[in-house]
Parts: C-alpha cells; sequence; structure tokens
C-alpha cells in the first residue's frame, strides 16, 4: 500500500515530520517498508539568476555564462539552447551529485575555459523526461533551496512516497482515511471527516439491477447509477501526479477516479460505458464455460459458480475481480453506469486464484472492504464525476441489502494487564476505542464496519495495546506457581530418555536417529511383522511396518558401515518401538550395539572381541544412572533373537524386566548380513520404578568407623549351577551385615569328577554398632553356607 504525505494529509490535519510518521505506522502494526522522499536527492540544488550570456569563443553551441549564486558570481559553460541573460535556474554547485545523469560535479574545462557548476534540466534532476533545455523557473531568489521553491510552487515534485506492509486482517488500512485514523489514534494529529455527499438524481435509471436468489451471500448489495452527458478525458493534473505517485498509470478520467477511491477510502468501484449495455444488469452465479474479454486485455473461460455480471446472455464483469472490455469506457463514452457493491471474500479470492487474475479490488475484496462504505462511495464518486466531467446524475438503483455485520464485545479494563501486562487507564483506553471509530454504551464496545479483525473482548484489549505502543511494555518476572523450588519441567520418563542419552554417549557409543519404519521380513525377525503394524499407505517396500524393535535399524547401520571398511563400532538409539497400531501399544527402549573389537589391535595384546559382558556391563551402568535399584535378578528365557546360552534378563522379579543383554543369535546377524561378533543391551526405562522420594534432598551420609571383615569360601556345584545364583544365596544370609559378595575363581575337572566345579567367593562383612568377634563371624559364615547349599545344592569344599 503507497500514499503520499500530501494524500495523507487530506485526512489528517499533522504537523508531524515523515520520520515520526513512519516510526508511529510501524509500531501501530503498519510496517513501512520504504520511503520515497525526492527532497532528500535534491536538497543540494540552488536558484542562480544568468546576468550574462556569451558565445563560447571555441564551440558555437556553447555558452559561457556568469551566474549569481549565494556565493556569489560563477562562470558555468552551458549547452542548453535556452541559457541567456535574465532567466532564474537551479544551479549544482561542485561537489552536488545529479541524480539524473549519476554524476558528482566537479570543476572542469571545458574546451579551454573553466566551469564552475551546472544549471539543470527536469530529466537530470528526475523530475520528468523533459531535457531539451534547462529549467527556467517564474520566481525564486538567489540561493534559495530548490526543494523550498518547489514546495511552494509544486508540491507533487517532492512529495514523499510511504509503502506500508499491510497484514491480511487490516483491511481498513488499504485506504489512506484508515491510515490516518490509526495515526490520529497515536495522537500524531486530527482526523479529517469525510464529507457527507448526497447528490439527488433527476432522472430514473435506465438501467436496472437484479441478484439471483442464490447470489445474495456472495453479494448481498449492489448500488448503481447512470451519469449522462458527461466528457471523458485526461484528469486533473493532482489526480495525475497520486496516481504515478504510487505506480498507476493514470487511462482517462473515469477509470481514474474509480481508482482514487479504491486507494483513497479502500471503496472499489467500477464505470461501464452505459451506452455499450444492453439491457438491464444481473448478478448471478456462472454456469461455466462463458467467457469474458477483460480489461487486461485477455480472455477468461469462467467456472461454475464465479460471481458475474451480466447484461442479457453476455457477461459483462467479474464481481470483485476486474471488468470487461467490450462495456469498458473510452474518450467517447458519453454516458456511464457508476457501480458500487459488496462482494464476499472467500468467492473473490477462489474466483482470482482459479482465474490467475491480481488486481486492485480482488486485492481488497478478498480481505474484507466496509459493507457499510457502498452508500458514501457511489455518491462520493458521483459528486467528483459531476465536478469534473459535468454530466447528469440518475436516481440512486439498489439490488439487495446491505449486510448486518453489527456486533458488540465487552471492554474488561482490567484484561490490559493479564493479557499483555501493561496498565492503562480506564479512560485512556475508553478513548483510544473511540478514536478508531469504537462507540459505547456502558461497557459494551460496538465494532465499526470496518473492521472485520475484531472477534472478541482480547482483540479490544490489543487495539489499546497497539495504540498505546508494545514498545511501553516492560519485561516482568513470571510469577512462581509455587513458592520455593519449582518443579521439574521434564516428566520423568523424559528425564530418564535424557539421562540414557547422555550416559551411553559417555560410554563411548555413537547415538543413530532410524527411521520407525523397517521390512517385513526385518519386523519378523524381531516379533513384529504382523497386520496390526503394517503402514497403510507405506513409503517404500522396505518400510512397511512400524518396528518391533530398536534392534533391526542398528543392525542395517552396522552392515553399511562394515560394507564401507568400519568394523568395530558401538552404537545406540533411545526411542519408541511398537508392539500394534494402537496409541498405548508402542513403549520407549534404549538399545546399543557392540560390534567387531573392543579396540584397534596393539602389541600388548589389549585389543579383544566384545562379548557379553561388555554389553552386561554398560546395561548395568545406564540402569543405575536411570535409577534403577542396585540389586537385580539375571535370568535366562529372553526372545529367540537372543543367543539362548549367552543372554540374560535383568529383573527385579521373574514378571519385572528392566532389560536384556547378550549376544545376538548368529541366524540373525546372517539375514542381516552384520558380521560378528555382535553384543547388545535393550532396556526398557518405563519399568523402572519411581522412587518413593520426589524432594530434592539427599539422605544423610552414613559413615561406618568399624573394621570391615572379609572371609573366603570355596563351594563344590554342578557345572549348570550359574556363579550369579551363588552369590545371590551368599548374600541373602545376613542382608545388614554382608555388603559385597564377589566371586574370585573357578575350577572345573581335576578331583571335582565330571559335571561339577569349584566356585570361590569372598564375602565382605561390615558391622555398623560394634566390633565383630569371631563367635560372629562363625554364626554368620554358618549361614552362609547354609544358605548356598539349599539354594545351589552344592556342599562346602574341603
Amino acid at each position: 500500500m503507497k500514499f503520499t504525505l500530501s494524500w495523507l494529509k487530506d485526512h489528517l490535519d499533522t504537523s508531524a515530520t515523515v520520520d515520526e510518521i513512519t516510526e508511529a505506522l510501524t509500531d501501530l502494526g503498519l510496517e513501512v517498508e520504504g520511503v520515497e522522499n525526492p527532497a532528500e536527492r535534491l536538497s543540494d540544488f540552488k536558484i542562480g539568476k544568468v546576468v550574462k550570456a556569451e558565445k563560447h569563443p571555441d564551440a558555437d553551441k556553447l555558452r559561457v555564462c556568469t551566474v549569481m549564486t549565494d556565493a556569489g558570481e560563477s562562470q558555468i559553460i552551458c549547452g542548453a539552447p535556452n541559457a541567456r541573460e535574465g532567466i532564474t535556474v537551479v544551479v549544482a554547485t561542485p561537489g552536488t551529485y545529479v541524480p539524473g545523469i549519476d554524476t558528482t560535479i566537479q570543476v572542469g574545462k571545458i574546451r579551454g575555459i573553466e566551469s564552475f557548476g551546472m544549471m539543470c534540466s527536469e530529466r537530470e534532476m528526475e523530475l520528468s523526461e523533459e531535457h531539451d533545455g534547462i529549467i527556467e523557473l517564474p520566481s525564486g531568489e538567489v540561493g534559495e533551496r530548490f526543494i523550498d521553491w518547489l514546495a511552494a510552487n509544486d508540491p507533487a515534485k517532492v512529495d514523499p512516497v510511504i509503502e506500508i506492509a499491510i497484514t491480511p486482517n487490516r483491511p481498513d488500512a488499504l485506504g489512506v482515511h484508515g491510515i490516518a485514523r490509526d495515526l490520529a489514534a497515536r495522537g500524531l494529529g486530527t482526523l479529517k471527516a469525510l464529507p457527507e455527499v448526497t447528490v439527488p438524481g433527476s432522472f430514473a435509471s435506465p438501467i436496472n439491477v437484479t441478484i439471483d436468489e442464490d447470489t445474495l451471500d456472495d453479494c448481498p448489495v449492489f448500488y448503481g447509477r447512470v451519469i449522462r452527458g458527461v466528457k471523458n478525458g485526461p484528469s486533473p493534473e493532482w489526480l495525475q501526479d497520486r496516481l504515478k505517485a504510487i505506480g498507476l498509470r493514470p487511462i482517462s478520467f473515469l477509470v481514474d477516479v474509480t481508482n482514487y477511491f479504491t486507494f483513497d477510502r479502500n471503496r472499489p468501484l467500477h464505470v461501464f460505458d452505459a451506452g455499450k449495455v444492453q439491457g438491464d444488469l444481473r448478478v448471478h452465479r456462472a454456469k461455466g464455460g462463458e467467457t469474458l474479454e477483460a480489461l487486461d486485455e485477455r480472455t477468461y473461460t469462467l467456472e461454475p459458480g464465479m460471481v458475474v455480471i451480466s447484461a442479457g446472455d453476455t457477461v459483462e464483469s467479474l464481481g470483485g475481480v476486474m471488468g470487461g472490455e467490450p462495456t469498458g469506457v473510452s474518450d467517447e463514452t458519453v454516458d456511464v453506469f457508476l457501480e458500487a457493491a459488496y462482494f464476499e471474500t472467500v468467492r473473490t479470492a477462489y474466483t482470482g486464484r482459479a482465474l490467475k487474475i491480481n488486481s486492485d479490488a480482488r486485492y481488497r475484496f478478498e480481505r474484507g472492504i466496509d459493507p457499510a462504505s457502498v452508500a458514501p462511495g457511489i455518491e462520493a464518486a458521483t459528486a467528483m464525476i459531476l465536478e469534473i466531467a459535468g454530466g447528469e446524475a440518475s436516481e440512486v438503483i439498489v439490488a439487495g441489502a446491505i449486510p448486518d455485520v453489527s456486533r458488540a464485545y465487552k471492554l474488561d479494563t482490567d484484561r490490559v494487564i493479564s493479557l499483555v501486562g501493561m496498565e492503562i487507564p480506564a479512560q485512556e483506553q475508553r478513548a483510544t476505542l473511540t478514536a478508531l471509530g469504537f462507540t459505547f454504551e456502558g461497557d459494551m464496545a460496538s465494532v465499526p464496519s470496518w473492521r472485520p479483525d475484531v472477534m472478541g473482548e482480547a482483540d479490544l484489549v490489543e487495539e489499546v495495546a497497539r495504540v498505546a505502543s508494545l514498545t511501553k511494555l516492560q519485561p516482568q518476572p513470571m510469577r512462581r506457581a509455587q513458592p520455593g523450588v519449582p518443579k521439574p519441567i521434564l516428566s520423568p520418563m523424559q528425564k530418564r530418555e535424557q539421562v540414557a542419552r547422555r550416559t551411553t554417549a559417555e560410554l563411548g557409543y555413537n547415538e543413530c536417529v532410524t527411521y520407525s519404519f523397517i521390512d517385513q521380513a526385518a519386523a519378523e525377525m524381531f516379533g513384529g511383522g504382523t497386520d496390526a503394524t503394517m503402514l497403510a499407505n507405506p513409503i517404500s517396500s522396505e518400510m512397511s511396518h512400524m518396528r518391533p524393535s530398536l534392534l533391526p535399524g542398528l543392525l542395517q547401520a552396522a552392515s553399511r558401515n562394515q560394507a564401507r571398511g568400519f568394523a568395530d563400532m558401538a552404537l545406540f538409539e533411545c526411542g519408541p518401538a511398537f508392539a500394534g497400531g494402537e496409541p498405548g501399544e508402542q513403549a520407549t527402549q534404549v538399545t546399543g550395539i557392540l560390534v567387531g573389537r573392543t579396540g584397534p589391535k596393539d602389541v600388548h595384546g589389549a585389543s579383544r572381541p566384545v562379548d557379553v559382558f561388555d554389553a552386561k556391563a554398560d546395561a548395568e551402568a545406564l540402569l543405575a544412572a536411570m535409577g534403577a535399584p542396585a540389586k537385580m535378578q539375571i535370568l535366562r528365557g529372553a526372545e529367540e533373537w537372543w543367543h539362548p546360552g549367552r543372554h540374560g534378563k535383568l529383573c527385579l522379579g521373574p514378571k519385572k524386566v528392566l532389560g536384556v543383554f547378550g549376544e545376538l543369535h548368529p541366524k540373525v546377524l546372517q539375514e542381516m548380513d552384520v558380521k560378528g561378533p555382535v553384543v547388545a543391551f535393550t532396556l526398557y526405562p518405563q519399568e523402572i520404578p519411581l522412587p518413593r522420594k520426589t524432594d530434592a534432598a539427599r539422605p544423610a551420609l552414613a559413615q561406618n568407623d568399624l573394621q570391615a571383615v572379609e572371609r573366603d569360601f570355596a563351594f563344590v556345584v554342578d557345572a549348570e549351577v550359574a556363579s550369579l545364583d551363588l552369590v545371590n544365596a551368599a548374600a541373602g544370609a545376613d542382608k545388614a551385615l554382608i555388603e559385597e559378595v564377589r566371586v574370585f575363581d573357578e575350577f572345573i575337572g581335576g578331583s571335582l569328577g565330571e559335571g561339577k566345579k569349584s566356585l570361590a567367593i569372598t564375602v565382605r562383612l561390615q558391622p555398623s554398632d560394634k566390633t565383630l568377634k569371631e563367635k560372629d563371624i562363625e554364626e554368620v559364615a554358618a549361614k552362609i553356607v547354609a544358605k548356598v547349599e539349599k539354594a545351589t545344592g552344592g556342599a562346602l569344599r574341603g
């Protein structure tokens, strides 16, 4: 949206500068995109007077002029045919930049004679295309700034042009009057009321208008009148200057007047050549297939439902978008039919987009113009046409009715603080809304018809805050929801996922983010691949099912890395796995895999193939970081993709599984094209019990000042007995006194016989209330032997 400063002052009585206006517009939400101020580039030009002009001795077309300037007399060489003694001219002294020739004037010699400046033409100053001679001013004092002379004698040439960006919710700012209203509400001047004009009709309109019943929703009202005996031609200079300033090409007065009111009041109009309209006009929906030769000299084929204006069976105009060429006005037009109507926003947008027509009318109708502007708009335009083009106006014909958009909302002056955080006096709030056109009955504010964006009480608060300026908003700390330490933002599960990612990365793993979709064959290997997890519209055949586990994606990543020469790797992923297609049939998993060796080959032999205990150590470290209990059972019986003899389930009981670790089955590795060995772990963070205490306080640190005692035991057990079963049995003999049990030796064969083995353990006893005596130690030792013999069937080795 472009407008000039003088155009704005037609609606706003203000003494504000351009800078003050542009700053206020941006602050009001009407962001200024650019300002073209001709005075800035012409500020260095001054008025001079030629006191002597003589022919150049070495050039027939050059004259040596003596010019009186504010600095005294200067010698200037000029080749203009009208350079002569006695004329008042515009002078560019040395150092002045001339925009029309993109040159900074310097002292120079022309055919051996020095020149100390330049006398300018209009084109050289970018005032017009005139360049047949230098500017001759009818008045002006020597030394006076040229822009001051223009401001007093030809202000259009130094009128600043302001361009603002209009958001879709502010159609009222698509007219200069609406922009002036906002500035007046801000306090940058006084809004000038629009003159109330009524042009009485002297005859009945020979052209009538009807609106089809099924079209009233898209065109509820249509005003029109015939003006006969007009004399069309070029517009007055002031009107042409305004249209040129905002980038419009003047065409003829009858066309220019509609463009003027479109930008002046956001009131699109259209004029038909009444002599070319055959019969009455009808507003209706297109059936589809009709054609229209539009004013842009293109022919359009209409689609069903488009709102059109027809005369008989001929489409003459697209409602709210563009008129037709056959009934367009020309210099020969003497009778016109002036239209002012209201067209619905969405239908207008559909029509414009379908036909790819961009016009100023469509731009405004699809955002929503003021429906109450129909009658004032046609009256004001009629008055201007009669004043400038002459003629005689008919009575106004009206089809339909102006839609009722009246609505009111309660102004709660206290909501400004809660919604915006600003303290604005109640009286100031009411005054602001009144300046914007709202009217009050008690606390109820009636919304003006030109503000379709105000749809509730919160919008009233927004208007008050916008005009008061949100730059005055002072930052305030948010109030705590409760006193003391605030509650954590992350849920326990989110915190566990965060800890899992960081801890696994610290253990040396690289995080992967794989697709949640895998192929059916891979899904079936890990307990999925059923119809419940099949995608209805998969991306590809390799992404047909939701993943039942994170292992397939990690193994595929490992296979790709091995194919590129990376044999040793540690990868992990934290994400959801899916048991079905319903919202509750998914669970978060933390999965990691170790492939190849623990490190590169070295002379000391520290590198070795990864084994099940590497995965066990990492799984236990992760569970500890996520808050799992320190003591867990390790059971067998995990899923079939784990190695049957080299895996374990980390459990708090037979049914409470926190995770699984171990080697992956060789068949699985073969199917996934991964070269082993591969050990892995899968943990289930949601299975970890939540802590009983939710406060941030840590328990008191317990320090024992009594000496610990260690005793060694060796038991002969069956070869199938797991060492962990023996350790758990020994630790359970006296949970208060026994601090640690660990295996330090295993012996198989020899004198023990077939199917037997010897496991040696160290038990650490830590007293807390008294020093242990030999009798106390023997009692505990007896309990340990009895507990182990009962749990494992073994016997103390002699």
